[in-house]
């Protein structure tokens, strides 16, 4: 067992992903300097993909540079550890179609909450936006994974008690006795 997470990066990984996901929910449904303050309590929402990505990049001259990072780069970085970690605690979770559709349901249970309990935007650009940020979290780990299997001088290595091949060639080279 020696290609697996040990179990100190496991346990080091569920709980900065605890951590990550209190800090993004009371990013998205607390924080008060995100405007979730807001007491008007109306149902805010957007259908049109790209409609507010066009209008922060419109306006964003008026709105000024940080706000239209915060929105648009901040709506990929803050589910790029959903991505990355995901995998990393549930090995099922290691195909990139898996990992999309799981960014893309949690993105919208978090704009879906937003909406009914009236705090934030229901956003079609947000889910777009958060899905990218899954995908390129999944991408980075793909990537940690070949560094670590090549620093190693391995090509398979182990997450959540699953293999995950690197590449075409690990694939077709005997593993040992059993698939081991």
């Amino acid at each position: 067992m020696k290609n697996s997470v040990s179990g100190w990066q496991r346990a080091a990984s569920q709980l900065l992903f605890i951590i990550y996901l209190f800090v993004l929910l009371y990013l998205l449904f607390f924080s008060e300097s995100y405007g979730r303050a807001d007491n008007t309590r109306e149902y805010r929402y957007n259908l049109v993909l790209f409609r507010e990505i066009k209008r922060f990049y419109n306006y964003r001259a008026q709105l000024g540079m940080k706000v239209v990072l915060l929105n648009l780069v901040g709506n990929v970085a803050a589910f790029v550890p959903f991505g990355f970690f995901l995998p990393v605690l549930w090995g099922g979770l290691l195909r990139f179609w898996k990992i999309l559709f799981a960014t893309f349901g949690f993105s919208l249970l978090v704009e879906t909450i937003q909406l009914v309990y009236k705090v934030g935007t229901f956003d079609v650009d947000d889910l777009f936006l958060n899905t990218i940020g899954g995908v390129l979290g999944y991408l980075f780990l793909r990537v940690w994974l070949m560094l670590r299997a090549g620093h190693k001088g391995k090509r398979k290595v182990r997450t959540a008690g699953r293999k995950c091949s690197m590449g075409r060639e690990a694939e077709r080279r005997p593993t040992g006795v059993h698939g081991k």
